[in-house]
């Protein structure tokens, strides 16, 4: 059961909870079907709404965690080049001195 499938639980949810208020109700049968219909589709809505937005965020999230890594390993590639210079500068350093 995944994101795929989260309209279709809340909409079925918000169907049993409608259908059992209706009855307890006492409801017309037609205004039991006119509300179930009515409940269904707004709350098909909003699950699906509800999913994309757990989309978006996750898309958003993973693009961040890229780009962290990214600098990342910029920052360590950086780090790597300093420290072959400055290892470059002391052998040329030494080299002088016993010169």
């Amino acid at each position: 059961m995944g994101k795929k499938d989260l309209p279709l639980i809340v909409m079925l949810v918000a169907g049993a909870v409608t259908c059992i208020i209706t009855f307890v109700k006492n409801y017309s049968v037609l205004g039991k079907l006119v509300s179930l219909f009515v409940v269904l589709l707004i709350f098909y809505i909003l699950g699906s709404i509800l999913e994309y937005l757990i989309n978006k965020f996750e898309k958003q999230n993973e693009e961040k965690k890229k780009a962290e890594e990214q600098a990342a390993k910029e920052a360590e590639e950086k780090a790597e080049a300093e420290r072959k210079a400055a290892e470059e500068a002391a052998k040329k350093a030494l080299e002088e001195s016993k010169e």
